[in-house]
């Protein structure tokens, strides 16, 4: 299923006709709900990657926060990126679940993301996989309307490609982010969302951007509070989405906003990585600690409650 997302206009076949465009844009976008992180994170992550000081990337390979401490720095490149001048940021932060170390992002009226520069090629690894949680669901979400997209978890993948091929009017746009920010946009991000407002495996074009598309795989309170485990064909996806061949992944990066709705929101995020064959498990909640696992003693947040050894 596709969603333009321009008027409320759908089509139910991706290829079957151009996508609609915005025909203009308004002056200082960025400072409007519903707008700043989605658009600049992966950009941040872009300029984050081309810096000196930047760890090495290895190819295909997504940094697991696993690999790191609760209440610790982020393992490898993965960086905290906000916009202060345009949006309250989102906090982020190490925590312990079940003795493994995921990523809690806790939304109050904000937007901001946690993001890693990548070099992966979609071709030799198509397959991503992740897992992530959410509490409670955000009341008034709606992601085919601008003034309701937000979403509890999106993950958000940046890819590369020729810059002659983007549509005018996204050029005008890229500038004018260029302008505010100093950043350059990626060629195009594929974004994973927990959201609601259109049937699973819609296809959202970004109302600011079509160079941004979304693909909601999770809806509403259907699946809350419990750990869910997704894998996708990102190459399939991304071809689906956009009518062509991925180029090399370039970033990858987790977003809870809710500088739209003004609501508040907490959702959990596990390791995720990128792989040559398709992931045995997805799609379903994660199992509980085996009988005699003892969890970690570190003091856990809500949301995250283990069953009691032996249960």
């Amino acid at each position: 299923m596709y969603a333009t997302d321009r008027g409320g206009r759908r089509s139910d076949s991706p290829g079957a006709d151009e996508p609609l465009t915005h025909s203009s844009f308004a002056v200082g976008p960025l400072m409007r709900p519903g707008m700043g992180a989605s658009i600049l994170v992966l950009a941040a992550a872009l300029l984050v990657g081309g810096c000196a000081h930047a760890p090495p990337r290895p190819p295909a390979q997504v940094s697991p926060f696993s690999a790191a401490s609760p209440g610790n720095t982020y393992p490898g490149g993965w960086r905290e990126l906000g916009f202060a001048r345009f949006r309250k940021p989102t906090k982020y932060a190490l925590v312990d679940s079940c003795g493994t170390t995921v990523v809690e992002a806790s939304a109050d009226g904000s937007s901001s993301g946690l993001a890693e520069p990548l070099d992966v090629d979609p071709h030799k690894y198509p397959w991503l996989t992740w897992r992530w949680k959410v509490p409670h669901f955000i009341p008034g979400v709606d992601n085919t309307r601008r003034e309701t997209d937000d979403a509890p978890a999106r993950l958000e993948v940046s890819f590369d490609g020729d810059m002659k091929k983007v549509p005018f009017e996204d050029r005008l746009f890229f500038a004018e982010v260029k302008a505010l920010t100093g950043l350059d946009m990626p060629y195009a991000t594929l974004e994973y969302v927990w959201g609601d407002g259109a049937p699973r495996e819609t296809v959202i074009i970004n109302t600011w951007t079509s160079r941004i598309r979304m693909l909601i795989i999770e809806i509403g309170a259907e699946r809350t509070g419990e750990w869910v485990t997704e894998k996708r064909n990102v190459y399939e996806d991304y071809r689906r989405a956009y009518g062509e061949e991925p180029g090399r992944i370039t970033a990858i990066a987790v977003l809870t906003d809710t500088d739209a709705t003004r609501e508040k929101a907490t959702a959990y995020y596990g390791d995720i990585a990128f792989l040559p064959t398709e992931p045995a498990n997805g799609g379903r909640a994660e199992s509980a600690p085996a009988p005699g696992e003892t969890p970690s003693p570190v003091d856990r947040p809500e949301g995250l409650d283990c069953p009691a050894p032996g249960k």
